[in-house]
């Protein structure tokens, strides 16, 4: 009985051990590439600082979000990107051209929904 108590406890561990494991889950995440450019979004209570971010196709960026005011976060599902707290970076190549959404991942207040922006990616 013992024995096996010890044993279901151990896979336990072991299961909980893997899906803590590090790296990237979202597969957006290229940091061992240096970034060609920066886009800093900045979100406070219900809105990001800028309507659009522009980037290049193809080129390493690294995008950095940064909580001013409130409790937010930010998720961009054409890059399967999702970053939150207090400061977060990462290191994306986007593969497609167009107009991706840019979303705040935390609910926030009543004014969540309103709380999007674009990104733009260039030839």
């Amino acid at each position: 009985m013992k024995k096996a108590i010890a044993i279901m406890i151990s896979s336990m561990l072991l299961v909980l051990l893997a899906a803590c494991g590090g790296g990237s889950s979202s597969g957006a995440g290229e940091s061992n590439l240096t970034p060609e450019s920066e886009i800093v979004i900045e979100a406070t209570n219900f809105k990001f600082d800028q309507e659009e971010y522009r980037v290049k196709k193809d080129s390493p960026v690294k995008i950095t979000f940064k909580n001013v005011e409130g409790n937010h976060g930010i998720i961009i599902p054409a890059l399967k990107l999702e970053l939150k707290g207090k400061s977060q970076s990462k290191v994306v190549v986007p593969k497609e051209t167009g107009e991706f959404e840019i979303a705040c991942s935390i609910m926030c207040g009543s004014g969540h929904s309103g709380m999007v922006s674009k990104l733009i990616v260039e030839e």
